[in-house]
């Protein structure tokens, strides 16, 4: 059974929505994988905070028209499910991931901040690393010389407190012998 038109305007509004603060949509061909797989598939996008929904495409064209994935509609053709994201890389790293343990999920298109991305473009996006390790590794480099200074005077130091005992017993040997 379809829907009805006040449904089909409450899902064009819904997927608008997600994509009005979208930077990534990710559009994979889905046809022949088994309801379970696709199951694990929502699991994860679930988990990375992708929205992901097989959409019919009139309906998705409609909700990114207007927008700056409208370029992404010539591409909206056949049984497609769509990634959305507020992340840049989560959608791509996502369907990406699947598809390379899935061969039946095929990635057709993407578009990120309004650029249109082929398949090997999404491959691309998808190696980036997230945001979090992204500033882990800004961190680890900022904190890079300081630790460095740190640990170069813990061993000044060190060094300093291991060699002034042996030159006090050294000038104590020599203040009687004068």
């Amino acid at each position: 059974m379809g829907l009805n038109l006040n449904d089909k305007k409450a899902v064009v509004a819904e997927v608008s929505a997600k994509v009005a603060t979208a930077q990534t949509i990710v559009v994979a061909e889905y046809r022949g994988i088994q309801v379970a797989h696709l199951t694990q598939l929502r699991a994860k996008a679930r988990a990375q905070g992708v929205y992901l929904r097989v959409l019919k495409n009139t309906l998705a064209r409609r909700a990114v028209e207007g927008t700056q994935f409208a370029a992404l509609a010539d591409s909206m053709t056949g049984p497609l499910i769509y990634s959305i994201s507020d992340d840049a890389v989560a959608a791509a790293k996502v369907i990406n991931d699947f598809a390379k343990t899935n061969d039946k999920l095929v990635i057709t298109a993407g578009n990120f901040a309004g650029k249109q991305l082929d398949k090997a473009a999404v491959a691309a996006l998808a190696s980036i690393p997230s945001r979090e390790v992204l500033l882990s590794q800004l961190l680890g480099v900022m904190l890079a010389p300081v630790s460095g200074f740190a640990r170069g005077l813990a061993a000044l130091a060190a060094k300093k407190s291991e060699g002034a005992p042996a030159a006090a017993e050294a000038a104590a040997e020599e203040a009687p012998a004068a």
